[in-house]
């Protein structure tokens, strides 16, 4: 089982380490909502990871229906990014420092469902998640031959992957906080702002991706 553990401690790194979309909207969660709302959001994310890694080794019929739709899911994600972004960019208001401390404090049932379901809805609608989980799950169907519990290699391999990754994204989010009380409610405004362009770049570069068949993961 050593290969597989170095297997899914290989991919995670590759995951964890990727720049994308994600990584800017946990920090900008934990950054001004707190860090409760960031580990939801980071858990939506992992959420959704384990869904694709189950539809892509065990609903193979799913799979090739999604993937069949890559365009039309592309551009929701990136219409999806888009208008997120826009509203960051453009629309959100600068807050003062009573409600900055109140962001802090957010942590009601339904502000921490919406965190989780971001993070989920974020990461599941880009195909580029697809693609990484696809290919991965291809690569250790083939190694996992070779051993002599396939399945298990494979279970191994994928718990690992995933551990690695959501720890790395709670590293993340810890981080994050560290800043968090340094903030001006002007850093903040600027945070939003520099959120929601990265957001608007990421969705052109997603949806140049879908057409050119060029995507990234997280």
């Amino acid at each position: 089982m050593l290969s597989a553990i170095l297997k899914g401690l290989a991919m995670g790194l590759i995951l964890s380490i990727s720049v994308g979309p994600i990584i800017f909207a946990i920090i900008r969660q934990s950054v001004i909502n707190g860090h409760k709302n960031g580990l939801f959001f980071v858990l939506g994310v992992s959420v959704s990871d384990i869904t694709v890694v189950v539809i892509c080794n065990f609903f193979s019929s799913l799979f090739d229906s999604a993937m069949a739709h890559e365009k039309i899911i592309g551009i929701v994600g990136s219409i999806f990014l888009f208008i997120i972004g826009i509203y960051n960019l453009f629309f959100k208001k600068a807050i003062t420092d009573h409600e900055m401390m109140k962001a802090g404090n957010k942590q009601t049932s339904s502000a921490l469902l919406s965190s989780f379901f971001s993070g989920y809805l974020m990461n599941i609608l880009n195909p580029g998640v697809f693609i990484f989980w696809f290919a991965a799950s291809a690569t250790l169907l083939t190694t996992s031959q070779a051993s002599g519990h396939p399945l298990r290699y494979r279970f191994t391999a994928f718990a690992v992957c995933l551990a690695f990754v959501l720890a790395f994204d709670i590293l993340k989010v810890f981080l994050s906080g560290k800043i968090r009380n340094r903030l001006t409610p002007h850093n903040v405004h600027l945070i939003n702002r520099l959120s929601g362009l990265i957001m608007v770049v990421f969705a052109c570069v997603l949806l140049v991706g879908v057409w050119s068949g060029k995507l990234q993961a997280h």
